[in-house]
């Protein structure tokens, strides 16, 4: 089995891909928990929960073993900062999505009428801007082979600018949300109110991420072209 070491000798965004696809492992199971919650299927809930955990501990040691190793690479072709920054939001992306599953397990929860419609569309939302930015990461040796100029480049930027879109998008979801939960303050019990509070603040949070790496692939960019 190839050390994620070895992979730095063709490129160190090889490495940034190979955690990258960790962590939508992690995102993949959280569309998947909350759909065992709009079953009520609570023993799937906690299964799911212990399963986002085990992903996001082995996305944990590539990250580590990236850290380890970056270090080791003397003539990396962009700033081991700039990668450090965009390594270090990725891992934030699994956290959260352990985060969601703690959340879901802390009390059992009905996913509410009164919200539910909205609510599938902010976490879809926040899936897709996710899977945008992972295809971005996909894109960083297409970059590098066209020393981050050309038409690569351009589809790059462009792709960076949908991510900012719909992380717009996630926010007026969120908004929305947020208002629906609030008018139901006085008929749920104030548990309830918070953990739904807390979930929707978190998977915002993979929209958020999802912008920032697209702003520090950005930065990469205007950098590189100068």
């Amino acid at each position: 089995m190839r050390t994620i070491y070895k992979l730095f000798g063709k490129s160190p965004f090889i490495s940034l891909q190979y955690h990258m696809s960790k962590v939508g492992e992690c995102v993949n199971k959280v569309e998947e928990i909350f759909k065992a919650l709009s079953n009520n299927d609570y023993d799937s809930v906690k299964s799911i929960c212990k399963e986002i955990s085990k992903l996001e501990h082995a996305a944990d040691v590539a990250k580590d073993d990236i850290r380890n190793n970056l270090s080791k690479n003397l003539f990396l072709p962009v700033d081991k900062g700039k990668l450090l920054e965009i390594l270090k939001i990725q891992d934030n992306i699994a956290d959260n999505c352990e985060d969601v599953g703690v959340l879901l397990t802390m009390k059992e929860l009905n996913l509410l009428d009164e919200f539910k419609d909205d609510f599938n569309l902010f976490l879809q939302k926040n899936i897709e801007t996710y899977k945008v930015a992972e295809a971005i990461i996909q894109q960083m040796d297409e970059l590098l082979e066209t020393s981050f100029s050309g038409l690569e480049a351009e589809k790059v930027r462009n792709m960076i600018d949908s991510v900012s879109y719909k992380e717009h998008e996630a926010d007026n979801l969120q908004q929305k949300l947020l208002s629906r939960l609030f008018e139901l303050e006085e008929s749920i019990s104030y548990g309830t109110f918070i953990i739904w509070l807390k979930i929707f603040e978190t998977l915002s949070k993979l929209s958020d991420s999802a912008e920032n790496i697209g702003d520090r692939v950005r930065t990469l960019l205007n950098i590189k072209s100068k």
